[in-house]
């Protein structure tokens, strides 16, 4: 994870020297994650160095004969501080809470999730184009799990395997 951050990182200042990290709210997609594979991001900054993010998405599973999809909303708070070499490319920590959904024709498959995460990740504004790039981990502990049942118990409680990156429109 520590290589893919740095890499990420190193990419953004190659590709702006001149990059700005201000901007209001930026509305863009979102891949990777455990229980929405895509989804619909949104992000507003409340302070200078504080932000929500907001997260709608699904993901489709398929395996043994069983089909399900989950339907998922994630709510995130981002404290962002500066890295001064590159300018607009900030690092974050924070944490959020994420409500689900799975649909399944398989009953020990289907049924309300919630889980709490810590997250931290990088951020990168372009000074150019109103373009936002991010890349994240979100190691999530479920409360209640649909999945945490007789044949599935405690396998699916904790998920350290939550990695996402999103790009965004940015709104000034």
């Amino acid at each position: 994870m520590k290589k893919l951050l740095l890499s990420f990182a190193m990419a953004a200042g190659l590709m702006s020297a001149k990059a700005q990290s201000d901007y209001n709210s930026a509305i863009g997609l979102r891949i990777g994650g455990y229980y929405d594979l895509v989804s619909a991001s949104y992000k507003t900054h409340v302070t200078k160095p504080g932000a929500l993010e907001f997260n709608l998405g699904f993901r489709g599973y398929r395996g043994g004969g069983i089909d399900w999809v989950t339907a998922a909303f994630s709510a995130a708070y981002q404290h962002h501080f500066e890295i001064k070499p590159v300018p607009g490319l900030r690092w974050y920590v924070g944490g959020g809470l994420t409500a689900y959904n799975s649909f399944s024709d398989y009953e020990e498959l289907r049924g309300f999730g919630l889980g709490i995460f810590p997250t931290g990740g990088i951020d990168y504004k372009f000074e150019k184009i109103p373009l936002n790039l991010s890349a994240d981990v979100r190691p999530t502990f479920g409360i209640v799990d649909p999945f945490d049942n007789d044949i599935y118990r405690g396998y699916r409680s904790f998920r350290g395997d939550n990695f996402g990156i999103s790009a965004r429109y940015t709104f000034r």
